[in-house]
C-alpha cells in the first residue's frame, strides 16, 4: 500500500467502526469542558466522569466557581490526581474568564492557552469539542497508534500532531482524533494489546512494530 492508501484504509475502517462518536468526557457546555479536560491531566475519563458531577453541583460556571476556595475545590478533585495544580488552575481560569472574557470560553487557541493549567491539547480539545473548530489534539493512545501505523516517528505529540494534520483532511480532523482516541482504548491498547483484534495495524502497521509484537509472543 502507498502511504496514500493506508490513509484512506484508516479513515474507512474508523468511520465503519464509529459513525457516531462519544465524547469521553462529560460535560454541558465550553466551560464545564474546559474544566473537565484540565481535570483529565495524567488521569482517566472514567475517574473525571465520577468526580465532575461532584465539582459542578457545587459550581458549573466561573462565577460560582471563584466563590469557592483553592482548598475546596482541591479537596473535591483529590482523586484524580495533581490537585493541588489542577485546583489552582482552576480557580484561577475562572476568575481570568470573568475577568477578561465576560465569564465566556475564548474560542481561540491563544487566548485559551493564555489561561493558568491549559496546555496546547486541552486547548485544542475545547476548540474542538466544544466549538468545532478543526483541531487534532494528541493524546497517549494517537501517539502510539500514528507511531503504530507509521504515520509519525514517535519522536514527540508535536511532530505526531504535525503530521496527523499534513496526512488527513481538515474536514474530519474532530471527528479522526475522537475515532482514534476510541479504536486505541477498544483495539490497540498500550497494554493487553492483541493484533488479531487490531485491523489497521495489522494490515498497515509499521514493520518493525509488527517484528517486536510477534517476537514479545513468542518469548
Amino acid at each position: 500500500m502507498t502511504k496514500a492508501e493506508k490513509v484512506t484504509f484508516t479513515i474507512n475502517t474508523l468511520q465503519e467502526l464509529y459513525p457516531t462518536i462519544p465524547v469521553p468526557l462529560n460535560h454541558k457546555d465550553p466551560y464545564t469542558l474546559l474544566i473537565a479536560v484540565l481535570m483529565s491531566a495524567q488521569s482517566t475519563d472514567v475517574r473525571v466522569n465520577k468526580i465532575t458531577p461532584l465539582l459542578f453541583k457545587k459550581a458549573d460556571n466561573p462565577y460560582d466557581m471563584v466563590k469557592l476556595s483553592v482548598e475546596e475545590i482541591r479537596e473535591i478533585i483529590k482523586p484524580v490526581g495533581l490537585s493541588p495544580m489542577k485546583s489552582k488552575g482552576i480557580h484561577g481560569l475562572s476568575k481570568i474568564l470573568i475577568d477578561k472574557h465576560n465569564g465566556k470560553v475564548p474560542k481561540d487557541l491563544e487566548s485559551l492557552e493564555e489561561l493558568p493549567a491549559v496546555g496546547h491539547k486541552t486547548a485544542s480539545v475545547v476548540i474542538s469539542q466544544a466549538f468545532g473548530i478543526p483541531a487534532f489534539p494528541v493524546d497517549t493512545h494517537i501517539h502510539r497508534l500514528m507511531y503504530r501505523w507509521g504515520f509519525s516517528n514517535g519522536k514527540n505529540v508535536v511532530q505526531t500532531e504535525k503530521d496527523a494534520k499534513r496526512l488527513f483532511p481538515k474536514e474530519l480532523w474532530n471527528d479522526l482524533h475522537l475515532q482514534i482516541i476510541w479504536y486505541g482504548r477498544d483495539y490497540s491498547p498500550a497494554r493487553g494489546w492483541n493484533l488479531e483484534k487490531d485491523i489497521i495495524t495489522k494490515t498497515i502497521g509499521r514493520k518493525t512494530v509488527l517484528q517486536k509484537y510477534h517476537k514479545t509472543k513468542k518469548s
